[in-house]
């Protein structure tokens, strides 16, 4: 179980091997660049994923088999990321009982996501809440991290397994009482990220990969969508950000990127942009572009309970 035994540096929480990368990929990045402890406990194996490309379509709806390849994904990703452990919340110390992906539905014209028609056996929002979140305590005990970083009370877009991994984090802290580590989520702020999203038609790159992927397919390559800067902007999008501390992609840009591109079944289009409000860009399946901002942001849970941020060139924000 890789990463138990460093004390310090940072945890990040995550429902299915990706958000790791899509959510705090620039955090882990520049806490290995420094030489910190940074370890990911991923909840799920993400077996009901939709899967992006013709290579890999015939592992969509076989979960076993999208498990074992997503595995696969995200230690090729914790590579990229400089090293980063990685651990799924079922190796964690507790029942012998494995969690998994709950699934999901598009809704809100593929902006947001909700629950999924039917659960699987073993679905991570069937599991007893003290359960899953117990084990996690009592490996934050041991492992006792500066800082903890989850998804947002939304679930950054709604999915079901995101919200609840959300709840696993927080209902640890609860355990842990006083000996939980400081807690942070990652957040956008609205104004910036529409301006990435306008800036994101006005990118010549962009418009080349629109017009490279125009005919609709099969295995949901394409066609590439715009997204509209005054549409529905995400749960995690803050038209106020409460205090918090943000970290510069531009440093650990290319490390980033290449752990988004490890996630091939999941994520396409990665491409690197040099615009000041995007520096990146891709797409998930359902082929809306999405921008890489400047900045990760990210907000404390509470304020008052704050920790040091991995390497110096992090800014803390008010």
């Amino acid at each position: 179980m890789s990463g138990q035994s460093s004390r310090g540096g940072v945890v990040a929480v995550h429902a299915h091997p990706d958000d790791e990368t899509l959510t705090s990929g620039a955090l882990l990045a520049t806490a290995a660049a420094a030489g910190l402890p940074a370890t990911v406990v991923t909840c799920t194996r993400g077996e009901r994923g939709e899967v992006i490309g013709a290579e890999h379509h015939a592992l969509e709806g076989d979960g076993p088999a999208l498990a074992r390849h997503r595995e696969a994904e995200i230690a090729t990703a914790m590579r990229a990321l400089g090293g980063a452990a990685q651990v799924f919340l079922d190796q964690l110390p507790g029942p012998d009982r494995r969690y998994v992906d709950s699934g999901m539905a598009w809704i809100d014209g593929l902006s947001a996501a909700g629950a999924a028609a039917d659960l699987p056996e073993g679905a991570l929002v069937a599991a007893e809440l003290d359960e899953t979140a117990g084990r996690l305590a009592a490996w934050l005990r041991e492992r006792r991290p500066d800082l903890l970083v989850a998804d947002e009370p939304g679930g950054g877009y709604g999915h079901p397994d995101h919200l609840r991994a959300h709840r696993i984090v927080l209902r640890a802290t609860e355990l842990l009482g006083d000996d939980a580590p400081a807690l942070a989520w990652a957040v956008d702020d609205a104004a910036e990220l529409r301006s990435a999203r306008s800036a994101l038609a006005e990118d010549p790159l962009v418009a080349q990969l629109i017009a490279e992927h125009a005919a609709p397919s099969t295995t949901r390559q394409g066609p590439f969508s715009l997204p509209d800067p005054t549409g529905v902007l995400p749960a995690m999008a803050r038209t106020a950000p409460g205090a918090g501390f943000t970290v510069p992609v531009a440093p650990v840009r290319s490390a980033l990127l290449a752990a988004l591109a490890a996630h091939a079944t999941q994520v396409q289009a990665v491409t690197a942009l040099d615009g000041p409000a995007v520096v990146g860009c891709y797409a998930l399946s359902n082929g809306a572009l999405a921008p890489v901002l400047p900045v990760e942001r990210y907000e404390w849970a509470d304020p008052e309970r704050t920790a040091p941020v991995p390497a110096a060139q992090a800014d803390a924000v008010a």
